[in-house]
């Protein structure tokens, strides 16, 4: 189905964005697959290209467009053409509107020109072991020393964890509230600050991901985002972006499979004739167009009311949970269809498998977007007493 929120303007710069993918971003992911890491020249070309914070203020590099539209093309051509492993999307829509929506003019000045070109490279710092995605059981700790605060506590399963120059780590501030946290920047080379190892994973296997630690780092008030105790609200304000943004790149990545496959099962013969046109494998494919099609409408109507402020929690999680679903299924069926050759790992329908397993789990579990759906509809269990 035709797409039709798009203009010209944002068409020619998807002929842009997919030249630098091409030319920039895929010659390379061989190499970094092997390494387990990116280039950290991969993230200044992007800046350099304007590929990064499209939606930051001039004054700091940026373009000033804020029309998500923008980054939605980029988050499509990497995953299209680039690679999933390069997380650029986490730096320029998760981890910098901290820094440039809460931050003080000091910190936007300070920070976000390195940001915008990509000679500082972001993270954030929430998960700890035990915890997943349990903030209230947060164990982190700062403590308020007057002109600084000190910060303790390990964090895992960081994306960008080695690679980051800027890391937004919450942590417990209020130790008589749960939702007592504050969110601080700390920076490569503050003492105390040191980075474990670079996780193995099953897929996504250019995205450096790693265990931090904090003994002792003195955090100055400066590197403090907002109000110390706040953090909770901070986390949960961009929460529906960051929904959205991981919906966009799971469509895609069902999109791309299904691409790859019809292409594959056209050329592939088996008993004299193309396997697409046995009657399985032609409805199987019928099928994941429809639900792709219908899909991409969703997240497309999505993006307009984020554009407009109107995207609800709900409507974020509703997108996030169905992309994520339609992905796995997609995925799965369309390495069936490659049959023996889908399970090797030089197929690319392979290596997408791998990468699709980890977006039902990160960003919020399908069982979490369901709780929220669920109580936003009024079904909430824990107010059945009251």
């Amino acid at each position: 189905m035709r797409r039709v929120t798009f203009e010209l303007e944002h068409d020619q710069f998807r002929d842009s964005v997919r030249k630098f993918m091409q030319a920039e971003i895929w010659p390379n992911v061989e190499r970094w697959h092997e390494a387990g890491i990116v280039d950290r020249d991969a993230f200044t070309k992007a800046g350099a290209n304007g590929l990064l914070c499209t939606w930051a203020e001039e004054q700091y590099g940026g373009l000033g467009i804020e029309d998500f539209r923008f980054e939605q093309i980029i988050m499509e051509e990497n995953t299209r053409h680039g690679d999933l492993g390069f997380y650029l999307h986490l730096h320029s829509n998760l981890v910098a509107p901290y820094i440039a929506k809460l931050g003080t003019d000091e910190q936007k000045a300070r920070f976000m020109p390195g940001i915008v070109s990509g000679e500082k490279i972001l993270a954030v710092a929430m998960t700890e072991p035990g915890t997943g995605s349990d903030l209230a059981g947060m164990k982190s700790r700062a403590v308020d020393m007057g002109d600084h605060w000190v910060l303790n506590g390990s964090k895992t399963y960081i994306s960008n964890g080695i690679l980051a120059d800027v890391v937004v780590v919450a942590a417990r501030t209020d130790p008589e509230s749960s939702h007592g946290l504050g969110l601080f920047l700390v920076e490569r080379g503050m003492e105390g600050f040191e980075r474990g190892r670079k996780l193995k994973k099953m897929g996504l296997k250019a995205q450096d991901t790693a265990e931090l630690f904090f003994n002792d780092v003195k955090v100055p008030k400066a590197n403090v985002i907002g109000d110390a105790t706040m953090g909770f609200k901070y986390l949960a304000r961009f929460l529906a972006q960051e929904r959205l943004v991981a919906a966009i790149i799971f469509q895609t990545t069902a999109q791309v499979a299904f691409d790859i496959t019809l292409e594959y099962v056209k050329d592939r013969k088996a008993f004299g004739q193309p396997i697409g046109t046995f009657q399985n494998s032609r409805f199987k494919m019928a099928e994941m167009k429809a639900e792709l099609d219908a899909m991409q409408c969703y997240i497309d109507q999505s993006v307009l009311l984020l554009n407009n402020g109107e995207l609800t929690a709900d409507d974020a999680a509703a997108a996030k949970l169905l992309t994520s679903e339609l992905e796995a299924r997609v995925v799965d069926q369309c390495l069936q269809l490659h049959g023996g050759a889908g399970y090797m790992d030089e197929y690319r329908i392979c290596r997408i498998y791998q990468d699709a397993r980890i977006s039902r789990i990160f960003g919020g579990t399908s069982e979490i977007m369901k709780e929220i759906i669920g109580r936003s509809l009024g079904l909430d269990d824990r107010k059945r007493n009251k």
